[in-house]
C-alpha cells in the first residue's frame, strides 16, 4: 500500500514540478509579477534550491511574514495586504529563490537559453521526489488508520458490541454499553474555555468501568522511530486536557503500528497512557472490553 501510494503521488507532483518549470520559461523568468499570478508554484520553488528551504527559512531569508508564504502555498494572495507590501514582499522572496536555485539541476540557467527535454525532465523528477514524501506521508497516515479502525471494528463485532453514535454534547457516562464509535470529540475544558479533543474510537465495554465512562481509544502508525519523538507530546497535551475534564481515572489507550520504540512507551506510562499493539489486538480484554 505504501508504495502504491508513494507512486501515485510522485506522478502527480512530477506533473506538478513540469508544469512551474515551463510557466516560468524554465525558471528564466522569475519575478514578483509571475509568483503573484501562479503562486502555487513557490513550493515547487522552495524544493528547487540548494539546499531545499522550508517555510519558516524562506521566511527568515527572504524577511517576509509567514502569513504571506503559507497563502501563497495555498494558492491565494492575502487579500488584506496591501498591493505594495505585497509586491515588495513577492519581490524579496524572487531574490532569495534566484540565489539559491539548484545549479546542478538547473544546469542551462547559467546558458541563459532553455534546456533539453532530458534536462527538464531529470530536474523534475528529482524536485518531485523532494516534494513527494511530504505529501505521500499524511496521505499513509490516513490510509492506515483506516486500517486500524477497520481491525478495532471487526475485534469488537466478534465480541458482540454495535456501532452507534453518542450524541455530541451528551455526557460520556451516558454511553450506552456494549456500543463503540469513531472519530468523536470530546468536550474538555471550562465553559468560557472548552477545547474539544478527538478521539478516533470510543468504546463503552459491556459490563461498565466503576466510573461509568467508555474508553478512548487514539489510532497511532509510524514508519520511524524520529516521527514518533516528534508526535509524542500530542498524547501527553491530550490525557492531560481529558484528566482536568473527566477524572484522573479516564482510560486513553493508544492503538499502535509501526516503529514505537521503549523511549516513546516510556513517556506515555508516565502520563498515564496505556497502549494495545494491532498485532496483539486481543489485549483490548485486559481493558474489560
Amino acid at each position: 500500500m505504501r508504495r502504491k501510494l508513494f507512486v501515485k503521488t510522485r506522478e502527480r507532483v512530477t506533473a506538478e514540478v513540469e508544469k512551474a518549470i515551463i510557466e516560468s520559461n524554465y525558471f528564466l523568468d522569475l519575478s514578483a509579477e509571475l509568483l503573484q499570478s501562479k503562486p502555487h508554484m513557490l513550493r515547487t520553488l522552495r524544493m528547487a534550491c540548494c539546499p531545499p528551504i522550508a517555510v519558516d527559512r524562506l521566511v527568515g531569508l527572504a524577511y517576509v511574514g509567514r502569513n504571506l508564504v503559507k497563502n501563497l502555498e495555498n494558492g491565494r494572495s492575502p487579500p488584506l495586504m496591501k498591493p505594495d507590501r505585497l509586491m515588495s514582499q513577492m519581490e524579496a522572496i524572487v531574490r532569495v529563490l534566484r540565489k539559491l536555485l539548484d545549479p546542478d539541476l538547473f544546469v542551462w540557467l547559467p546558458r541563459g537559453k532553455k534546456p533539453t527535454k532530458s534536462e527538464v525532465f531529470r530536474a523534475s523528477t528529482i524536485v518531485a521526489d523532494r516534494l513527494t514524501g511530504a505529501d505521500a506521508n499524511p496521505i499513509i497516515r490516513n490510509e492506515q488508520e483506516k486500517r486500524q479502525l477497520s481491525a478495532i471494528r471487526a475485534y469488537l463485532a466478534k465480541r458482540g458490541y454495535r456501532e452507534k453514535r453518542h450524541p455530541p454534547g451528551t455526557p460520556l457516562g451516558s454511553m450506552e454499553p456494549g456500543t463503540f464509535t469513531f472519530h468523536y470529540g470530546v468536550a474538555t475544558g471550562l465553559a468560557e474555555h472548552k477545547v474539544t479533543v478527538s478521539v478516533d474510537a470510543m468504546i463503552q465495554p459491556h459490563k461498565l468501568r466503576s466510573n461509568g465512562l467508555p474508553i478512548l481509544v487514539e489510532a497511532k502508525s509510524a514508519g520511524d522511530f524520529t516521527n514518533t519523538n516528534k508526535r509524542r507530546k500530542e498524547e501527553a497535551k491530550k490525557i492531560s486536557r481529558l484528566k482536568d475534564t473527566l477524572g484522573k481515572n479516564v482510560c486513553y489507550v493508544v492503538f499502535l503500528c509501526g516503529y514505537f520504540d521503549a523511549g516513546y512507551l516510556g513517556y506515555e506510562a508516565q502520563d498515564g497512557i496505556d497502549w494495545v499493539w494491532e498485532h496483539r489486538i486481543d489485549d483490548f480484554e485486559q481493558l474489560g472490553i
